[in-house]
Formats: structure tokens, sequence, C-alpha cells
């Protein structure tokens, strides 16, 4: 039997008429009436991109951004919307992003706290942004480190060596590192970088920089691509950073079953934090309390020639590229894309 939807209403966002349709819906069975309606989600954006100096809005203006969308609710069918819809309303801008496969595309270009509000009435749960800005689309400004815990391995590990490895290595090297909780198990870490280099290069630069996570993480983590040699460590997942790959963004809600968001967090924050303990009914008192810790992230954009000089290093010393995504063509330099388990010259060879 059919659930009666409820009536329509207009928003005012900043001054622009928003729609919201069918508000009491449930997307967060697990909340119901109470704390998981489509009102919530919907307020909770409205929130973080008009208040608190909108957080949400640093995090995702002017770049090119996909839409995780679940309009029957989080246990209903996703879709994952990488064009931006075709009919949608005159604030909403597009911007042209470029496949792995040089098709092209226009992507919804976030410009203002309507855009966020009208994209969550659709049912988007999670904002995708690209490392970009509209203005060039081919050369990232932001380098990120995804700690993405593995079987036998969990948020409690993701945070250690974040803070035992990742803190202090950056720290040496004089780069700022803003971290998140990704809203699951994982822990994110973002650096502001000067946009000079393409997607090929701020990989490499990505690529040396989690091998020496890896190296100095006492057998904790590595960038094995393959599951099967992973073990029980934590995945320092560097093709994060190839084209058309991303990463829910700052104070985007996640698929759960308590609407955890993926919330940035000072360092000294995340020494006793639990992903759990932020959901969207619980984040916008956060942030009324001590603000936004990325609010400073534009304020120290770096360089990636210490990080190209230690691919350097690697390169002479015979540690070349690491398998691509499997929708990207095959790029030089890299290594076989099979699975080492199925790598019949590898067998011949041992």
């Amino acid at each position: 039997m059919a659930t009666k939807r409820s009536p329509a209403e207009k928003l005012d966002v900043d001054g622009t008429p928003v729609r919201l349709s069918n508000p009491d819906k449930i997307y967060f069975p697990q909340l119901g009436a109470a704390g998981g309606t489509k009102r919530h989600l919907v307020e909770y954006y409205r929130r973080v991109a008009t208040e608190f100096d909108a957080p949400i809005l640093t995090a995702l203006r002017d770049r090119p951004t996909h839409l995780q969308r679940f309009p029957d609710g989080i246990e209903g069918e996703e879709i994952y919307q990488k064009r931006a819809p075709v009919k949608r309303p005159d604030h909403v801008a597009t911007c042209e992003i470029t496949f792995p496969s040089g098709r092209t595309a226009d992507a919804l270009r976030v410009c203002s706290a309507a855009d966020v509000v009208w994209a969550a009435n659709l049912g988007c749960v999670t904002f995708h942004p690209w490392p970009v800005r509209c203005g060039d689309t081919d050369r990232p400004d932001e380098l990120r480190i995804d700690l993405d815990p593995q079987p036998g391995t969990d948020f409690g590990d993701a945070r250690a060596v974040a803070l035992e490895v990742v803190r202090p290595l950056l720290d040496e090297l004089g780069l700022a590192g803003y971290p998140k909780t990704s809203g699951g198990r994982g822990l994110h870490i973002y650096l502001r970088i000067v946009p000079e280099w393409d997607f090929v290069g701020v990989r490499r630069a990505g690529i040396a920089l989690m091998r020496e996570i890896e190296r100095r993480s006492d057998g904790r983590a590595t960038t094995a691509w393959w599951k099967e040699e992973r073990g029980e460590r934590l995945f320092l997942d560097y093709n994060q950073n190839a084209r058309d790959k991303t990463i829910a963004s700052a104070y985007s809600v996640r698929r759960t079953p308590i609407a955890t968001v993926s919330t940035p967090l000072t360092w000294d924050e995340l020494v006793d934090a639990e992903p759990d303990d932020f959901t969207i009914a619980t984040v916008p008192d956060l942030l009324a309390k001590r603000g936004d810790p990325m609010a400073d992230l534009d304020a120290h954009a770096h360089s990636l020639d210490v990080l190209l000089e230690m691919a350097e290093r690697d390169e002479a010393d015979g540690i070349g590229d690491l398998p691509y995504p499997p929708n990207h063509p095959k790029m030089p330099g890299e290594p076989k894309r099979v699975q080492p388990s199925r790598d019949t010259d590898r067998a011949k060879d041992t």
C-alpha cells in the first residue's frame, strides 16, 4: 500500500525559493518520523549552507559535483548522478568535465545555498565534488589522503595511523593536513595545493606520500591495489587522486542508519572521536560551538615539489607507478592491471 504523500512546501533559502516535496517521507527508517524524514535531511543541508559561515559551501563552491541520490530513502534505489539534471531551476549552474574516456559532461556547479537545498530535495544524501574548480577542471587544487579500513581493521586503526604517522610526516614536510571522518569507518585528510599540476602529476605526488606513510606505519597500512594483497591493514587509496574519482564532501550526509556526517575535526578532536558521534542531529550544534576546522583550508595552498622529489627518489630506486582504476585507459608506465593470483607471467617467474 502506497504511503500518502505530504504536501509540498516552498522554502526561502537566502532569498531564493526552493521547493520541498513530500517532506514527511522517511529517508532514514531507523530514525523514523522523529529524525529521519526528508525534511530533516533538507533542513540539515539548509542550515550548513546558510548558517555557521556556510561550511558546506566552503567544501563545494565552484566545484563540479556528483550527486549520490536516494529518492526513496537510503533503503531504496541509489542513483549516482554525474550529469546535472536537464530540468533544473535558473539558479543552478553547470560546468564541463572530461572523463578518463575523453567524453565530456555538464556536472552540477555548486554556487549557492539554494543549489545545495535543491539537490537535497532531489534525494541527494551525499555530495561528491571533484578536487578541482570549474575555472580549470584539469588541474586539481586538492590532494586527498584516504585511510580506508579493510576487513579486520576499523576507525580506531585509521585514527592511530593518522595521528602517529600522517600528522608527524606532514609536519616534517611542511604541509598542512585537514582531517575529517568519512562518515563510516574511514578517515580522510585533505591538503590544499597550488593548481599547477594535472591529475597525473597530483596522483604521482599522492602515491609518493602514501608510500612514505606505508613505510612508517609498521605494517599497519598498505598501498596494495589488489584486495588479496592488503591483509588486515588500512588501504591508502592513492587512486582517489585520479581523474573522476571523488570523495564525500565535508558535511555530506552518508547512507548509514543514523545519518552520520563526514565531519571535519581538529587534530586534537580526532584523538577521541568516534564517527557515530557526528550526525545530522549533532553536527549543527558542534558547528555552533566551535566553527568549521576547514574554514582556513584555502589559506594553506602548497607546492607539490617536495612530494614530487620523493616520487623521483622512488623511481630512481626502481619503484614505479601503481595500477589505475578500471575505468581509465592504460596509462604510460602503468604496471599490468591483472590480479596477482591470475598473473600467469608472475606464476612462471616463481
